[in-house]
């Protein structure tokens, strides 16, 4: 009987918490996050550091543009290979996925309200998602570094 009343607790407060994650997630509402500035040779990128799980899964959903030369940083706690979709994004993007030195490994575009997964091409811990073409334009390829956030100067 206990055990049926914990395992009801649990449920319920997990249906809670789904509920405000969803709120959040469609909202249209820009998360609240750190701020860090990052250089890619002589550009400079305002990035919004995504670290948790919560804000990793809503990262740029609902919004309806991104400023230029802003853009978002996604920081996993230990290097896997790591995919994005864009389900929920209505902004055309274009992500870096980084090594721990700030080196660009790979690069891809994605198309907004695409579940297409983009993936990197090795093991990484950051993701770097801007407007599209955003790299392109910049000369930005894999080989490039990245400095400043958590990279060395």
């Amino acid at each position: 009987m206990l055990r049926m009343i914990f395992t009801t607790l649990l449920l319920g407060c997990c249906g809670v918490c789904g509920t405000a994650f969803a709120q959040a997630a469609g909202s249209g509402q820009a998360q609240q996050l750190p701020i860090v500035q990052i250089t890619a040779g002589m550009h400079l990128i305002k990035a919004e550091v995504a670290r948790t799980f919560e804000q990793r899964q809503i990262g740029l959903m609902h919004r309806p543009s991104l400023p230029q030369g802003e853009g978002m940083l996604f920081v996993f706690e230990e290097a896997n290979p790591q995919c994005f979709w864009m389900k929920n994004t209505l902004i055309p993007l274009s992500i870096a996925f980084v090594a721990d030195d700030g080196t660009v490994l790979n690069l891809a575009d994605m198309q907004p309200l695409s579940e297409r997964s983009k993936c990197s091409a090795k093991p990484v811990r950051y993701a770097l998602e801007m407007n599209q073409g955003w790299f392109a334009k910049r000369g930005i390829k894999p080989g490039s570094k990245l400095r400043g956030g958590p990279w060395p100067p």
